[in-house]
């Protein structure tokens, strides 16, 4: 009863800040956060840092609303362990008082547990720090309700980032119209570990807009400043493609298969039909693979800079080798010697779908020899064929009894077609003795 009298409370209490107009005239100190007074609708300031904040901006629809579901699919999709390093901030972005009140409500009620938890807090931005939305510049053609739409809609996110930017190490945009795919966190954290070392501002878990986006929460407050710098200029997703192009990442770095799907049929601007989906995504079989540090080597003739590492990522390119010829490899020599569990390979693309391997066999291998650069195994074991360009294969700690240190994948038949490995995936397994 306590609990529920003070959530009942929590939804209730208004603030009520001076009426600040928030000036835009000082945004030279990119790295600092914007002066904004918050109204928290639901929950308290988070009293330890967590490893990932998920943000979600949601207004009114004139046709169904998904925001309950959403944040159900980010609890439910997540373990207790997963819980832990997680917060939730719901950003109710309307004007209209009501709604907000009426939301905070149904979102009090359903996830009250999360509240008192301190995951999850809702909060709301007094139209009074909004700047002018009417009589924007039409950059595109759009209606002015379009551009006023779009434009409030850049102001709404960087708000949100704003707040975000202390709460935790990372930070991933969703938005209130997405289903999470099972241990989105855990797919989430290895993906990151798999990074370390290399630079990047954006980690893509979808291909959909502005769904998905991962970012290091030290940049969040210059994305802020950026959307709020340009926020009539053009829509967000767009902008954020410029933002990781002005911080030095030239090329998308997207994660297949998709950790977030599209789930809403209206679309927030005027309940248009909105049908976007995202093939790539998984719900429940993702098994992200564990690809342990390796060489990669072939001597195929490789075409421009499709190079042999493309192959052994998550990443959404690929190897690309010139017709390959009997004998041919493709060779990856493990840093360590390990036990492997499954291995799965795939060639060929939709668009080549006739660039695959047609005739090939997947090795293993044990006792290296050579240099540092020239390292190889002197012994190998076949352990099946290539069927349709494809090969995968299960419980190979039972089939393989030693330490892998190889693995090569062989051209049995020369082919006119080129040779697409579009990826390579490595689970490992500990046997109980280790």
């Amino acid at each position: 009863e306590g609990d529920k009298q003070l959530i009942r409370e929590t939804a209730t209490h208004q603030l009520n800040p001076e009426r600040y107009v928030h000036s835009f005239k000082d945004l030279s100190n990119f790295s600092g956060s914007i002066n904004i007074s918050y109204r928290y609708l639901a929950g308290t300031p988070l009293l330890r840092k967590r490893y990932l904040t998920i943000g979600l901006s949601s207004v009114k629809r004139k046709k169904g609303n998904y925001l309950l579901e959403t944040i159900k699919s980010i609890f439910e999709q997540s373990s207790y362990e997963e819980l832990k390093e997680i917060a939730v901030v719901v950003q109710l972005a309307d004007f209209d008082s009501a709604w907000c009140e009426g939301m905070v409500q149904d979102i009090s009620q359903k996830f009250a547990h999360h509240i008192i938890a301190g995951r999850l807090i809702v909060i709301h931005v007094p139209e009074d720090y909004y700047p002018v939305l009417d009589g924007l510049k039409r950059n595109y053609n759009d209606p002015e309700d379009r551009v006023k739409f779009r434009s409030k809609q850049n102001v709404d996110y960087a708000f949100l980032l704003n707040f975000c930017a202390n709460l935790s190490d990372y930070y991933v945009m969703l938005e209130d119209d997405v289903r999470c795919s099972k241990n989105f966190l855990t797919a989430v954290k290895k993906v990151i570990t798999s990074r370390e070392g290399s630079y990047w501002v954006t980690l893509e878990f979808s291909k959909l807009g502005y769904i998905g986006k991962l970012y290091h929460s030290h940049d969040l407050p210059r994305l802020a400043h950026f959307l709020l710098m340009f926020y009539q200029e053009m829509p967000c997703d767009w902008l954020l493609i410029h933002f990781r192009g002005l911080l030095a990442q030239k090329e998308v770095i997207r994660f297949k298969p998709s950790l977030f799907q599209h789930m809403g049929y209206y679309s927030s601007y005027k309940g248009a039909e909105n049908k976007l989906k995202d093939d790539d995504f998984e719900e429940e079989s993702f098994d992200i693979p564990d690809n342990p540090p390796a060489n990669l080597h072939t001597n195929m003739n490789v075409f421009e800079n499709y190079e042999a590492s493309k192959a052994y990522s998550s990443i959404d390119e690929y190897f690309w080798g010139k017709a390959p010829s009997t004998g041919d490899f493709y060779g990856i020599v493990f840093e360590k010697p390990i036990k492997i569990s499954k291995i799965k390979v795939v060639t060929g693309t939709e668009d080549r779908q006739n660039d695959i391997l047609h005739h090939g066999a997947l090795e293993v291998g044990e006792k290296i020899v050579g240099s540092k650069k020239g390292r190889q195994c002197t012994t190998y074991l076949r352990l099946g064929e290539f069927k349709n360009g494809n090969f995968e294969i299960t419980d190979v700690e039972h089939k393989v009894l030693f330490d892998i240190n190889c693995m090569r994948i062989l051209v049995t038949k020369s082919q006119k077609e080129w040779l697409i490995i579009r990826s390579i995936s490595v689970w490992t397994s500990q046997t109980p003795n280790q």
